[in-house]
């Protein structure tokens, strides 16, 4: 537990969708490209930024953020799936291939948490901490908090350590503090909570942000459609 969370901000560019960019676009590699090229000028503008993006669109991105020090996360899972599975089963070889900041895992949770999702994610979450990354677990209930709360439960009765939980966005300030109090529990006290933005408009995303903002934990967000989807 000494060891577990990330005590810095993270202002992370998602940008690892797969099955949404292949629907929209013929040549999602050039267009995540383009993203990249946008994070890059952002440099240097807000201390804690960081990038997550797929490696089947993204591996010349992937190896360029590393050579110039990018925080960066990276995606492990298969795209599109209610269960959590591997993208690849030899997922530590992947992992090691970019030596990411951080590794992250999704899990929709409305209808429950199956046994093999709960045995994917523990398995993930052993080998970051095993290998000095940082873990971080997004959890979408469909923005039900108590949803949410019984699900941290589970994951860390099952060993899931997240160093830090993508959670989503909330009206009410209560949520968020639940949220947090939920995370760092029994010495998880460096745990952190980001919110995501689901695509939403800018102005619900900064609705949601502006509530967590000041509760202690909520270290900053994941906002990546809401930022580039009419752009592109």
């Amino acid at each position: 537990m000494n060891d577990l969370g990330y005590s810095k901000n993270l202002f992370i560019l998602p940008f690892d969708h797969r099955v949404l960019f292949k629907k929209e676009f013929k040549d999602a590699p050039l267009y995540k490209q383009i993203i990249y090229e946008a994070f890059k000028k952002s440099q240097g503008v807000v201390e804690g930024a960081a990038m997550l993006v797929d490696e089947e669109n993204g591996d010349s991105i992937l190896k360029d953020a590393k050579l110039r020090g990018f925080t960066i996360l990276l995606t492990t899972e298969k795209s599109g799936r209610n269960e959590f599975e591997f993208e690849y089963d030899d997922f530590a070889t992947h992992i090691e291939k970019y030596q990411p900041s951080f590794a992250k895992a999704l899990v929709r949770i409305k209808n429950g948490i199956s046994d093999r999702t709960f045995e994917n994610l523990k398995k993930l979450s052993d080998y970051c901490h095993g290998k000095n990354y940082k873990f971080l677990l997004e959890v979408l209930s469909e923005r039900d908090p108590k949803l949410t709360l019984t699900a941290i439960d589970s994951l860390q009765k099952s060993g899931v350590e997240p160093d830090v939980w993508k959670l989503e966005g909330m009206e009410e300030r209560k949520n968020y503090e639940e949220f947090v109090k939920r995370a760092r529990r029994n010495g998880r006290t460096n745990v952190g909570v980001v919110i995501l933005g689901a695509g939403e408009s800018k102005e619900k995303v900064e609705e949601w942000i502006k509530v967590g903002k000041n509760v202690p934990g909520i270290s900053g967000f994941a906002v990546g459609r809401t930022v580039f989807w009419e752009p592109l």
